[in-house]
């Protein structure tokens, strides 16, 4: 039998290398898990709790997991404060707990087990959060459905992502018809206020259920639950990504670390909670015990009156809410008081320079951009004082997240230099439902845009990666033109994509909503682009439209420019 030393000396050196680096990523992930940890308790999430509370907070955890636990963390420290703020009134978080319990113990009534499928069809509002937890408490596969699916859309994903119960909003109990779960359907909202008209469904209401079903709390669910988000579907058919509630503090750790969100406040939550935008924030909101002032419907007008009433002092938006906002503000008056407002989060697609120094102008150093995706989770975000650097900017990497620009190889490149963004995290995602993923190097995944660091570590994004047209032998990003025509004083918003050319192999077209009564024309946006930017970089056709067409989360879909010149 060999001793040590009379291993190969090349052998040795891989094992110690291969020790090196699992104990490098331990300590690596340790001390950001510490990280993530002492942020939480600075925000309040965590606290110092008397015994008998930590103890039912673990045993919550392993009854219901990470998720499901969530509402009686509240409902044991400040029952009677405030959870939801909606259409309906105000919601205690004892209240929203114990609903939860009903709810959670009707569906295991009708037959929904650890692992079942349970879509959710609904917009904003407190039974939105109980159908989450609810589901979540029974440990089912909880897949959100956007609110903008016709009938054969509803019918193919829940039958493609395995939904067993499906609960709606009245006012989508047509389009819910076309689809069969095997046990049946419950509806969230009973009523749909922006119609005089009777649905006419007969399936049961959750408030119904509320009123005849044990509030107690839920038995242990035989399996933890898992969140099926779907991608938003610009360009295609929308993927489930699947994502289970990971061993990490990440999640809200990693957004707490670059964003001043505290306990018992109030946000304003507008972004729509189907999406992983509005469910993240909801999520922060519930574990720091602050309010969620939710809406049906994102009107500006309301949303403002909504930060001077109730004192909020976080709003999240996706960036065509924040312009809408302000425009809202500058021809309200008096102007609302929104001294309280302390953060305003915005995410979901591009925020561009214009707008940011739009917002920071009226809004003041309050405004935070993330960057990531359905599939990454995020990466980078910029906070005041990175957009007063460079309004263009997504912000330096969170801390714990990794990012690399690497080139079509797999390479690293260096600073200033652009390639496809890859990001690595704690919490990975899982691969889409249907089958299939992201493609991933050395551990990290590909965000599927493109773009660089400078030299302040500062992100930004160029484009998407499969928009990239090479015009006339140059490489062109229609992002960068998008943003910089959206500045033009007569424009309002602008998109941009790349067609076939015979002479050329591809060229821009834009497309641009103008100010109502402006006189710009094409010539006009061409020669504002040819005085500011590269020659390659002017669009061909410029298109004017009386609006882009957008997705609930506010994301041009250009899959339908693109059908619009196929016509």
């Amino acid at each position: 039998m060999s001793n040590f030393s009379d291993l190969p000396l090349q052998a040795v050196a891989k094992a110690q290398e291969l020790v090196g680096k699992t104990a490098g990523k331990y300590l690596e992930r340790g001390s950001a898990e510490l990280h993530y940890a002492r942020k939480m308790f600075e925000a309040g999430a965590f606290k110092l709790e008397p015994p008998q509370d930590l103890a039912a907070f673990v045993s919550d955890m392993r009854r219901w997991g990470e998720i499901g636990m969530i509402p009686a963390i509240n409902a044991r420290r400040c029952p009677n404060r405030v959870a939801v703020v909606d259409d309906d009134g105000e919601l205690t978080f004892r209240e929203l707990n114990d609903a939860s319990n009903a709810v959670a113990n009707a569906l295991l009534a009708k037959g929904v087990r650890g692992g079942d499928g349970v879509a959710i069809l609904a917009r904003n509002h407190r039974w939105f959060l109980v159908s989450v937890f609810a589901a979540a408490r029974v440990g089912a596969r909880i897949i959100m459905l956007n609110s903008e699916f016709s009938g054969p859309q509803i019918k193919e994903v829940s039958e493609r992502e395995g939904a067993k119960l499906v609960i709606y909003d009245d006012e989508y109990a047509a389009a819910v018809g076309h689809a069969d779960p095997e046990l049946g359907k419950l509806r969230a909202l009973g009523v749909n206020p922006d119609s005089d008209e009777s649905s006419g469904s007969n399936d049961e209401t959750l408030a119904q259920l509320v009123a005849r079903t044990d509030g107690r709390p839920a038995p242990k669910a035989t399996k933890h639950a898992s969140i099926i988000i779907l991608t938003s579907g610009t360009t295609g058919t929308p993927k489930g990504a699947n994502r289970s509630a990971p061993p990490s503090l990440a999640p809200i750790g990693g957004v707490l670390s670059s964003v001043p969100f505290k306990g018992g406040e109030v946000t304003s939550l507008p972004a729509p909670m189907f999406h992983a935008l509005g469910f993240l924030h909801a999520t922060i909101a519930m574990m720091l015990g602050s309010t969620l002032v939710l809406r049906r419907r994102f009107k500006p007008a309301v949303a403002l009156a909504d930060i001077e009433k109730n004192k909020a002092t976080a709003m999240v938006v996706v960036p065509v809410m924040l312009s809408r906002l302000l425009d809202e503000l500058e021809k309200t008056s008096p102007k609302p008081d929104l001294s309280s407002l302390r953060i305003v989060f915005v995410s979901g697609s591009q925020l561009g320079a214009e707008l940011a120094t739009r917002a920071l102008k009226d809004l003041g150093p309050v405004i935070y951009n993330l960057y990531g995706s359905t599939e990454v989770s995020f990466a980078s975000i910029a906070g005041p004082q990175h957009l007063s650097i460079n309004p263009a900017t997504v912000g330096p990497v969170v801390n714990g997240m990794k990012v690399k620009i690497l080139d079509d190889n797999g390479n690293e490149l260096p600073q200033g230099e652009i390639g496809r963004i890859f990001v690595g995290s704690f919490f990975p995602f899982e691969g889409y439902t249907g089958g299939g993923g992201k493609q991933i190097i050395d551990g990290l995944m590909s965000s599927g845009d493109v773009g660089y660091f400078d030299d302040n570590d500062l992100l930004y994004v160029s484009g998407r990666d499969d928009e990239m047209i090479v015009s006339g032998g140059e490489n062109v990003f229609p992002a960068e033109i998008e943003d910089f025509v959206s500045g033009h004083p007569d424009v309002i918003e602008a998109t941009a994509l790349g067609v076939e050319d015979k002479d050329w192999g591809a060229r821009l077209r834009c497309f641009v909503v103008k100010v109502e009564g402006s006189e710009i024309d094409e010539d006009a946006i061409k020669a504002y682009v040819k005085d500011n930017l590269a020659r390659y970089k002017v669009p061909r056709e410029v298109i004017f439209l009386e609006e882009l067409p957008r997705n609930p989360t506010g994301k041009i879909l250009k899959r339908q420019l693109r059908e619009m010149d196929s016509d």
